[in-house]
């Protein structure tokens, strides 16, 4: 009940105050399904090192022999008034032994150290992935914004549409002018009304999948926050997670590097055994009895040194591929940017420009009024350069808006 209220209070703030890009952002991500995954990578990283852990615990086991052999140690020595049974050929033990790890050459600790890169790669390998998901966001929300912006510049149009109308509808009353042109009229303003209709469902399209992203009951009144200009430094420093991700990659390399020279080390460990046999401890009794033992114990696997120097250079061949990989990635981040600059660039040319056209196109649409009303003009040479003031008025708004999103998107490339 009570996340009931949280979820309708959320929604309800959201209905009042226009959504932001940031909050698009954070409602998208906490929404994605792979965010799930971030819990699942930390819980199993969690019982991998637990279980790595465990080698540091004592070590118990229970065995159990059967065997028979051909020939048994005999007593070559006879002594008179006294024998020695001679030891059976099918002979038994059971036995347990705990066994206490002292020193294991840091394999222990490897392993944990692998299985925290493990957790660390996945980790990141998802948080680019859900990276990808803001410039999904920023797509449908900037769609969104220019979409409004194209209605409203409709909008305006189809206003003066509309007082076109009413002094040509008053001219006909006063036979100074033709039905026609009322007709010529109310057909552009028909036309614009298509516009805004086909700008609408696209608006609802939009809206619908960031609503699907984000997981919020958005209408077709949902309103957006314009962002904020964001400025770009000229030689920016990359921060994208791909980096981080490249990093992680060749610090499994080096654990898994040091992990291997582990098996050219001495393992020391303390032992006790305890079990039942025939025969026990003592050789000479050919009978069941129970023992014990207990000691050091010494292990050193020299087979390790064997690929030493391949390990060594297989480890250096990794480092090097990954290298590669993030020297590629700079690369094309860098040429992406650099195409991206060059777009700036010429969107904030082309504004200027659609500044000075939308001033001389509002000059030429006042003065092709005039001369309409004046019969110098047909209507449809006025409608002419209506449209046309229009049509420049629509460019900039959509140089604007591919400005602004050109910015976020070279953002987004860098990594902010």
């Amino acid at each position: 009940m009570i996340l009931f209220w949280i979820v309708f209070a959320g929604a309800a703030a959201h209905a009042q105050s226009p959504l932001t890009l940031e909050e698009c952002h954070a409602l998208a991500r906490n929404n994605y399904p792979l965010i799930q995954q971030k819990q699942l990578i930390a819980q199993s990283k969690e019982y991998t090192i637990a279980n790595v852990r465990s080698g540091y615990l004592p070590q118990v086991s229970v065995n159990a022999q059967a065997t028979y052999q051909s020939e048994v140690t005999r007593v070559p020595i006879a002594v008179p008034g006294f024998g020695i049974e001679p030891l059976s050929k099918d002979q038994y033990k059971i036995y347990g032994e705990v066994y206490q790890s002292v020193y294991d050459g840091g394999a222990t600790k490897g392993q944990q150290s692998i299985a925290e890169s493990n957790a660390r790669i996945a980790d990141q390998q998802l948080e680019v992935e859900l990276y990808e998901v803001k410039a999904r966001i920023n797509q449908l929300f900037f769609g969104i914004l220019l979409v409004d912006k194209q209605i409203a510049q409709i909008s305006l149009l189809q206003k003066e549409l509309e007082e076109n109308i009413a002094r040509a509808e008053a001219a006909v009353r006063n036979g100074t002018a033709y039905k026609m042109n009322v007709d010529l009229l109310r057909a552009e303003s028909l036309k614009a009304t298509q516009r805004i209709i086909e700008a609408q469902s696209m608006r609802q399209a939009y809206v619908a999948m960031l609503g699907h992203f984000t997981n919020l009951p958005l209408d077709g009144d949902a309103q957006f926050e314009m962002p904020t200009v964001v400025p770009y430094q000229d030689k920016p420093v990359l921060t994208r997670s791909e980096l981080a991700l490249f990093n992680y990659q060749n610090e499994l390399s080096t654990a898994r590097y040091k992990l291997g020279k582990t098996k050219t080390l001495p393992r020391v460990g303390v032992f006790f055994q305890g079990g039942y046999g025939k025969p026990g401890l003592n050789m000479l009794e050919n009978k069941f009895d129970a023992y014990y033992l207990g000691g050091v114990r010494l292990n050193w696997p020299l087979s390790g040194f064997y690929n030493s120097k391949r390990d060594k250079q297989l480890y250096d061949i990794g480092i090097r591929q990954v290298n590669a990989q993030k020297e590629a990635f700079e690369f094309n981040t860098t040429l992406a940017t650099t195409q991206q600059k060059q777009e700036l660039d010429k969107l904030n040319k082309l504004i200027e420009v659609d500044d000075k056209i939308i001033a001389l196109r509002a000059g030429i649409k006042k003065a092709a009024s005039a001369q309409q009303e004046n019969g110098v003009i047909t209507m449809n040479d006025y409608l002419h350069e209506l449209n046309a003031e229009d049509q420049a008025r629509q460019d900039r708004l959509l140089h604007e808006t591919q400005l602004l999103m050109a910015l976020y998107a070279y953002q987004h490339t860098i990594g902010n």
